[in-house]
């Protein structure tokens, strides 16, 4: 009988990796042939918005760059050093490349300022100017588009940072096709102010992007539609009976989750672990972008935490309370604590065939009550005559 074949984890990383890096070279060679024809063209035409949007097409080689090294790190598998994979990798090289934007930008802007002072003094602008920066808009649109559809498949924030980089350099291109345009027909200026607008375009774009990879290092949870869906999930697990407590922090391209969920106080710790896998499994089998999933057994709601379970006697405490009161009974075969609203409850498990029936059974437990009327902690005991096997 045939078996599907599915890749594992650690496969599918190393396909996505393969395929941004794919995608990241055909960018690196478009915007390495824009930027030396971008330079050359506006230092010999003398255009200032030229030669500034050679500098961002540069900004975008450097980026891509940045992406390839990115994408290789993070494809690496978790380590001891690294137990959550290297998928942040990615986070902090967007926070680099919206850094260098930022200080680009800025840099533009501040040079066409003072350029804008001393207009009349600039020499005139070269035609070969403007068919540069119309093949640029073209150029970089056709990239854009190619490199959106890569990112948006792979979900790579870092690549969808830079597909967007792309299409801010085809819109600030536009803005030199004008520039140059208005400055052949006589108004210099409008080269500068194209150089300017660019360069503040180019500043907004890195702050954006500095903003939103500094979120994701501050462990910034996913939007609420997210994460009611992961709710939903969860509450729907078979055994669940409520959950009061969810988190959710970003990863690069996926999101690390941990959730609170209330089951039957009086299962078995195995079956409680049991439902705890079964809800993990569901929200990774539904939610892909989900990475992992930590889920905390709770028997109760515990939000208050003055009614938490650790302020009350421990198991060798209670033991050594109890100790006196049962002293007239057999060794039990187990004891099971129950730590249920603010108190402990116990069950003491006897050999079969100590008491005769049922009501000198219910008798001892009416004698241990009335001892315990006053106690802080313990509420009841339970006695439970094991059956013998057949």
């Amino acid at each position: 009988m045939a078996h599907e074949h599915h890749p594992s984890p650690a496969t599918g990383q190393a396909e996505r990796s393969l395929e941004a890096q794919r995608a990241t070279w055909v960018s690196v060679a478009v915007n390495l042939v824009m930027t030396v024809v971008q330079l050359v063209v506006g230092w010999l035409a003398h255009s200032q918005s030229l030669i500034a949007h050679g500098l961002h097409s540069f900004s975008d080689l450097l980026s891509d760059f940045l992406v390839i090294y990115a994408s290789r790190q993070s494809a690496h598998p978790a380590d001891q050093a690294h137990p959550y994979g290297h998928a942040r990798v990615e986070t902090a090289a967007t926070l680099i490349l919206g850094a260098s934007l930022t200080l680009i930008g800025g840099g533009i802007l501040w040079e066409s300022g003072l350029r804008l002072q001393h207009a009349e003094v600039l020499p005139a602008i070269q035609l070969s100017a403007l068919w540069v920066a119309i093949a640029t808009v073209v150029s970089k649109e056709v990239l854009y588009r190619y490199l959106i559809r890569v990112a948006e498949r792979l979900r790579s924030q870092l690549m969808i940072a830079n597909a967007l980089h792309t299409r801010a350099d085809a819109a600030s291109a536009l803005v030199v096709v004008v520039g140059i345009g208005g400055a052949l027909l006589g108004w210099s200026f409008l080269d500068l102010l194209a150089a300017a607008l660019m360069g503040f375009m180019i500043l907004r774009m890195g702050a954006e992007l500095s903003w939103g990879a500094l979120k994701e290092l501050i462990d910034t949870g996913l939007d609420e539609a997210q994460v009611e869906l992961i709710r939903q999930t969860l509450l729907k697990t078979p055994g669940v009976l409520g959950l009061h407590e969810l988190r959710t922090r970003r990863m690069a391209h996926q999101a690390l989750v941990d959730a609170h969920v209330q089951v039957d106080a009086r299962i078995s710790v195995s079956e409680g672990h049991r439902i705890a896998e079964h809800a993990r499994a569901r929200v990774l089998r539904e939610h892909p972008e989900v990475l992992d999933v930590l889920v905390h057994i709770d028997p109760e709601d515990d939000l208050d935490p003055d009614a938490a379970a650790a302020r009350l006697p421990g198991r060798d405490a209670v033991l050594l309370e109890l100790k006196p009161l049962l002293a007239e009974l057999p060794p039990p075969e187990k004891v099971v604590l129950h730590y249920l609203n603010g108190q402990v409850e116990v069950e003491v498990f006897l050999k079969h065939g100590f008491f005769e029936n049922g009501d000198a059974l219910r008798q001892a437990e009416a004698a241990l009550g009335e001892r315990l009327r006053e106690h802080p902690a313990i509420r009841l005991v339970s006695l439970i005559c094991c059956v013998a096997p057949n």
